[in-house]
């Protein structure tokens, strides 16, 4: 697999596939892990980061983690395909602007990655389409025993896997899900739900994670401790809740099929007719047409748009995307024309 042949995919988040994938968008597992006899990534200096990317880059190429395997050395990689990793969810802002040496392993589908000299030593992903906790879990716990095998993790009898940051001490595992709730905000209940949520020690956080915005209705859903509970208890803690909320948001869309029709669907195919035409899109206000728009797909007010289109659509309108696509850097006015016209390409298909 090469990074080329990786960006004319939407991958596995957004595949739109597995259960209640009309709103549960992704279920990921991570797991951060550090390697005794190395100290921790603000705490080395040069050679020390080096050495550690060296060894652990090694074992994930012997464990064979995932087949086939891409491994970006992200201190050697063009900014922009580093944006690009970011936009996809495979690393995070802060391993995009690290200067020291470092790297991501990529699997098919990009269902799996591994971050390399992140905050952690390790920071072991698995993304599934819909609502598969239990089967992130499955492929997650299975490579972290493989590299376990072959890596001598820092690990205390009394605090569990040890970690850069105090909240992920203990079992290093931080459970999200991600999910689609436009019609929870359009009836104004969304902060019922996130007050509920907070109630049980889960996090709320944006598009991109902490620290970011809820861009076009999406939202993630993850624990918050770490220390004193086991793998399963985690995993099952936030798998409890997602039904529920996944449940109003189905009953608030009825909702306003039933008692607000009219303009539901004139938010939704007003949402369309700005897609098909537009000239200019600014990202914010594509993503959330878009949420309007795959909210109409789901609720069968539009027929010849596929779940899919629209999915593949939040990933491929990003910044960063939108300029590898185009093949040179872009002006914000620019994106926002190239924007507008590959969306357009998109829903006016050519016969």
């Amino acid at each position: 697999m090469t990074f080329e042949e990786m960006i004319g995919s939407s991958g596995e988040w957004l595949r739109g596939t597995g259960p209640e994938a009309e709103i549960v968008i992704s279920s990921r597992v991570r797991l951060a892990r550090n390697i005794r006899g190395f100290r921790f990534i603000t705490k080395m200096d040069t050679a020390e980061r080096a050495a550690c990317e060296e060894l652990v880059q090694r074992q994930i190429l012997d464990a064979k983690v995932a087949q086939p395997l891409l491994y970006v050395p992200l201190h050697k990689a063009d900014p922009m395909d580093r944006k690009v990793l970011v936009e996809r969810h495979l690393i995070s802002k802060e391993h995009e602007d690290a200067q020291h040496q470092r790297g991501v392993a990529i699997g098919a589908n990009e269902a799996v990655a591994v971050m390399v000299n992140e905050e952690d030593h390790i920071r072991l992903q698995v993304l599934q389409s819909g609502f598969q906790l239990q089967e992130a879990w499955r492929i997650c716990t299975r490579i972290d025993d493989a590299l376990e095998q072959r890596l001598d993790y820092a690990f205390s009898p009394q605090l569990g896997y040890l970690t850069a940051c105090p909240t992920n001490v203990g079992t290093g595992l931080r459970v999200s899900v991600m999910l689609h709730l436009p019609a929870l905000v359009l009836t104004r209940h969304i902060e019922k739900v996130f007050q509920a949520v907070a109630k049980i020690n889960l996090a709320v956080r944006g598009l991109y994670g902490e620290g970011t915005e809820a861009s076009g209705h999406f939202y993630q859903i993850s624990n918050q401790v770490s220390l004193g509970r086991s793998e399963e208890e985690i995993v099952k803690n936030v798998e409890h809740v997602i039904p529920t909320i996944v449940r109003y948001e189905h009953n608030a869309r009825q909702t306003l099929l039933a008692k607000d029709r009219k303009r539901l669907e004139d938010r939704v195919w007003r949402a369309y007719g700005m897609l098909k035409y537009a000239q200019l899109l600014p990202s914010d206000e594509a993503m959330m047409l878009l949420s309007a728009l795959r909210m109409g797909v789901h609720l069968g007010l539009l027929k010849d748009v596929s779940l899919r289109t629209v999915n593949e659509l939040f990933i491929l309108i990003q910044p960063a995307h939108l300029q590898k696509l185009t093949g040179r850097a872009l002006e914000p006015m620019e994106r926002d024309v190239k924007r507008a016209e590959f969306v357009r390409s998109k829903l006016n298909p050519q016969p």
